[in-house]
């Protein structure tokens, strides 16, 4: 590996554009080029921030080291096999596939090449949660809800893998158990795909999620509730804020016996944290905080939950 770690992004969207950007900044890194199927997409980034713009991405790969991947959902298979092939380090946006076969041959193939393989749960940067993730110790009752604006971006795949599969990762890291039972319904309004979800799954430890997705709200809201034997924990993503009441004998507030504390966040690019994050582990060799076989486990929740609402419907 050169001083500078030659990267590229494939996918210059919305969001790609934005992992461009943050590469572009990172100390210790060049940025060397864009790809996207769009050529004038492409170019307006590769001039915005001094590198060459690529109409067909394998054009790019053997020019870098690592790269980031944000094309659709439905190009992530074929895009990251090939830059795993080409012997890249690869930094996928979620959900990693779109189908569990074509993730498990990702995972099984970034192992054979001694790659990294991370899946971009971005939400796993964010301080407030990382702050809840380090209080949670025996959740019993988890509680999100995630309502989005409508936005044609990521409607090629349904809700629960465009938006509440973040809400899986993070479950899926704070109750290990199996998922014993999955119980869920879902509406198509918008799209021709499921718009709106909810999804109740119960774990073989008796926690209990229920989970709820929107993309076609006329609010913004981004909230977890977790309740433990002895606390309770609720992250407001939006406001950047933790909401902490623990039992504790002789505490006196709203409710007795009872400490409350809400902490708040500053607003952090978590973004970059997760690329710069990327480039660490590249240059450590240490695990991603967000590896393969963890991108996978959330993706196969999701299927899951889809089959579940196919099965009600019947």
């Amino acid at each position: 590996m050169t001083d500078k770690l030659r990267a590229g992004v494939i996918g210059v969207g919305y969001l790609g554009r934005f992992h461009a950007e943050k590469f572009a900044a990172l100390p210790g890194v060049e940025l060397v080029g864009v790809a996207d199927l769009r050529p004038e997409r492409s170019a307006q980034v590769a001039a915005a921030l001094h590198c060459r713009a690529y109409a067909d991405y394998r054009e790019l790969l053997p020019m870098v080291e690592a790269v980031s991947v944000a094309a659709t959902t439905r190009e992530h298979y074929r895009i990251v096999k090939d830059c795993l092939t080409a012997g890249l380090h690869v930094l996928v946006e979620k959900p990693i596939c779109a189908a569990l076969e074509e993730a498990r041959e990702l995972v099984e193939l970034a192992r054979r090449q001694d790659r990294i393989l991370m899946v971009g749960h971005l939400e796993r940067f964010h301080p407030a949660m990382q702050e809840l993730k380090s209080l949670a110790t025996a959740p019993k009752f988890i509680e999100s809800h995630r309502l989005a604006f409508f936005k044609e971006r990521g409607t090629d795949v349904d809700v629960i893998l465009d938006l509440m599969i973040h809400d899986l990762d993070h479950t899926l890291s704070l109750v290990r158990a199996p998922v014993r039972e999955i119980r869920a319904a879902g509406v198509s309004v918008l799209t021709d795909r499921v718009d709106l979800a909810n999804a109740r799954l119960e774990f073989a430890d008796g926690a209990i999620a229920n989970l709820t997705a929107s993309r076609m709200s006329l609010k913004s809201m981004r909230r977890f509730r977790l309740f433990q034997p002895d606390a309770y924990l609720a992250v407001d993503f939006e406001a950047g804020e933790l909401t902490y009441a623990q039992r504790r004998p002789g505490a006196s507030g709203l409710i007795p016996g009872v400490a409350l504390d809400i902490r708040h966040f500053e607003k952090e690019d978590v973004l970059f944290k997760e690329i710069a994050a990327f480039v660490r582990c590249i240059r450590e060799g240490t695990p991603p905080p967000c590896t393969g076989e963890e991108g996978a486990h959330a993706l196969q929740l999701a299927l899951e939950i889809t089959q579940a609402m196919r099965k009600a419907k019947v």
